[in-house]
């Protein structure tokens, strides 16, 4: 056998085997983008996504969701976020009328056939902070958004009211007037549940 031919298998070999990875990664290929349009085509026909509302009153647009409902449970989401740089909401453990008549507590409670199944969590770490005329510290989230998270359960279909407070302020720029027992609207049906229009 003399080179030549020796190289020529080679190359044929090394082009064969080329050849078979190739088509076996386009396979693969082919094979993922099928797995990924089934899984958007599911998505897409059953899982709607989460219902959602939102108001600004006072300085601070809350944003509701319901989230992980499965009849009878889920979750409240609300998301607090001051309309202005450098205002802080107040802790969700301060005291309903503040701490001596200072502040208000971020709140969310529920009415109806919702029932809260749990404590509301806030995830953001309390900060204390020191207010002129008030001898004990005051609880206080970061300036910015906090989001807090309520786990209800439904006692059956039927209308239910979500209940907002809160309190925004800023070191530079005082207070907000603060919202107490703000309602925000939900019917629940076997399709879940869904906020009213407002």
């Amino acid at each position: 056998m003399n080179v030549s031919s020796r190289t020529r298998r080679t190359r044929r070999t090394t082009r064969t085997r080329t050849a078979r990875t190739v088509v076996a990664l386009l396979a693969l290929a082919a094979l993922t983008a099928c797995g990924g349009q089934s899984a958007e085509d599911d998505a897409a026909a059953g899982a709607a996504p989460p219902p959602t509302t939102s108001f600004t009153e006072n300085g601070v647009t809350v944003t509701l969701s319901v989230s992980d409902w499965h009849a009878p449970k889920g979750t409240l989401t609300a998301v607090f976020t001051p309309e202005k740089k450098g205002f802080h909401l107040y802790s969700t453990e301060l005291p309903p009328t503040g701490v001596e008549g200072v502040g208000r507590p971020t709140a969310m409670d529920v009415t109806g056939v919702l029932k809260a199944n749990g404590k509301l969590t806030a995830a953001a770490d309390v900060r204390s902070i020191s207010v002129p005329g008030v001898d004990a510290p005051m609880p206080v989230y970061p300036d910015g958004p906090v989001t807090t998270t309520l786990p209800v359960r439904a006692d059956g279909n039927g209308d239910a009211t979500v209940l907002l407070g809160y309190a925004s302020c800023s070191a530079k720029e005082g207070c907000t007037i603060p919202v107490a027992d703000h309602p925000v609207h939900l019917r629940l049906t076997d399709d879940g549940p869904t906020f009213a229009a407002h």
